[in-house]
């Protein structure tokens, strides 16, 4: 009979009992709960950050062309941007102030043109956007601001 109880022990701690699988399960659950959302909000960050060095680099494109030509392209075709595409996958917007006027011309918070000379943004994460930037649907688009001086989240200018 004594032969029988160890080996009745052995068998006894060989598996995982439902209580140590559910500690798993949570553990895991709650360990997933905070990395998905810090790798979501990274790649937004390096999506922003794309966005910003692409309008920076086609806003010295555009300035060269100014030089070359004496006025501001109408289009981003005339750059060489023509179908270039945000890293949300939509083509940035241009607008020419300095050619069609400040009508068209995106606005800050006093109602005053960003630029004078011509506007390049990025609708941003939503895909809308406004003319003036302090609207909600305009806070997260990536501007060019104060004739390339700042070029950054609208929500930052």
């Amino acid at each position: 009979m004594s032969a029988r109880r160890p080996e009745r022990a052995a068998r006894r701690t060989r598996g995982f009992t439902l209580v140590e699988v559910m500690l798993t399960v949570g553990l895991i659950g709650v360990l997933l709960g905070i990395a998905v959302p810090a790798f979501q909000n990274y790649r937004e960050r390096v999506r922003e950050n794309q966005t910003v060095r692409d309008i920076a680099a086609m806003s010295a494109d555009i300035q060269r062309f100014a030089l070359d030509n004496r006025a501001f392209p109408q289009t981003l075709a005339e750059v060489g941007q023509a179908g270039r595409l945000d890293a949300w996958g939509r083509p940035y917007v241009h607008y020419n102030v300095d050619g069609n006027g400040k009508g068209g011309a995106r606005k800050d918070h006093k109602l005053n043109p960003l630029n004078t000379d011509f506007d390049l943004y990025s609708l941003g994460k939503d895909g809308k956007s406004k003319p003036q930037i302090t609207q909600k649907d305009s806070v997260d688009d990536v501007i060019r601001a104060s004739n390339g001086r700042f070029v950054g989240k609208a929500s930052d200018f």
